[in-house]
């Protein structure tokens, strides 16, 4: 969608050309070019300049965004898509289970894709879907979703240098020990396109903190117990399966996961939600927090749960 954002200069901005300084608030060079090509695209205290004016303090500096990318080519359907969080820059959504996050084979009309674009245009607005953390399909939580090219630009830089902190709630087997660290390169398993492994030759390095925050003994479907550990988990890196993998390969792999795990009995999907979301806004660098309490089907298996902001201790 289309954004005017204005900003303005500091006193350590001083004598800085224009140009540099709107590369320092997070503007990639592809839309500086874009800005530039733009009539009005970027105005100081009012009027059309070049970046390479020097800024004086308390200039003015405001930038107009226009819309480039075609709309994205994607059915708008009536699904389920609930909004935690919206303005002019991005969303934030709580993925339901069983949802892929864009069409692909197989999954071509029941994705999130599918639903921000029905959102979009009950608004009467473009629809460019840009989704910038990703979870698995039958994975539930929050996701965010960037409204315009530059908060994509800024948000997707966050992530690259690890300044979104994702915190998950994992239900894995076994009991798990009190928290700890894995370090472990994540590669593809050969001949599969979906499947992970831990490789430590030619996989990508890989890092997950965990803690564990309760566990208890639940019964099976066929009879007998099973020992179920609820783990807060958060990610140093952003592998494909990272989660399901390292759980997996410290004997503890997650609940459901058939991939992973085929044998699992206590869930009907793996046992992973996305409950956490800190960040600063890409426009404002207001403090952003969200929280989403486990759904019904992972809930039912630990009562006494985390179920607001503050809950999961640090780790």
């Amino acid at each position: 969608m289309d954004r005017s954002v204005t900003f303005r200069a500091a006193p350590s901005d001083a004598g800085e050309t224009l140009g540099v300084f709107l590369r320092k608030q997070g503007v990639s060079r592809h839309i500086l070019t874009t800005l530039k090509r733009t009539r009005k695209g970027i105005l100081l205290n009012g009027e059309p300049v070049f970046t390479n004016r020097l800024l004086s303090v308390g200039d003015q500096i405001t930038i107009f965004l226009r819309e480039t990318e075609p709309p994205s080519p994607v059915e708008a359907l009536p699904l389920p898509f609930p909004v935690i969080y919206e303005d002019e820059d991005l969303l934030v959504v709580d993925k339901p289970s069983g949802m892929a996050i864009h069409p692909s084979q197989g999954h071509h009309d029941n994705t999130l894709a599918n639903a921000a674009a029905w959102h979009f245009q009950q608004k009467g607005e473009a629809f460019v879907f840009r989704c910038l953390n990703r979870l698995d399909r039958d994975t539930t939580g929050l996701l965010i979703l960037a409204k315009n090219a530059l908060s994509a630009s800024i948000l997707s830089a966050m992530l690259q240098k690890r300044q979104i902190r994702r915190t998950y709630l994992a239900a894995v087997e076994g009991t798990l020990p009190e928290s700890g660290v894995i370090d472990a390169p994540i590669g593809r398993v050969p001949g599969s396109l979906i499947e992970r492994r831990v490789d430590p030759e030619g996989g990508d390095a890989a890092r997950t903190r965990y803690r564990r925050l309760l566990f208890r003994q639940l019964p099976l479907p066929g009879g007998g117990q099973q020992t179920c550990s609820l783990a807060a988990i958060r990610l140093e890196t952003g592998r494909t399966h990272q989660i399901r993998v390292h759980m997996k390969s410290i004997g503890h792999p997650l609940a459901g996961d058939t991939l992973y795990h085929p044998e699992t009995q206590l869930l009907s999907r793996q046992g992973l939600h996305s409950c956490e979301l800190d960040f600063l806004h890409p426009i404002t660098g207001k403090g952003m927090h969200f929280f989403s309490p486990l759904p019904r089907d992972m809930a039912a298996l630990f009562p006494g749960a985390p179920e607001r902001a503050g809950e999961i201790p640090e780790f």
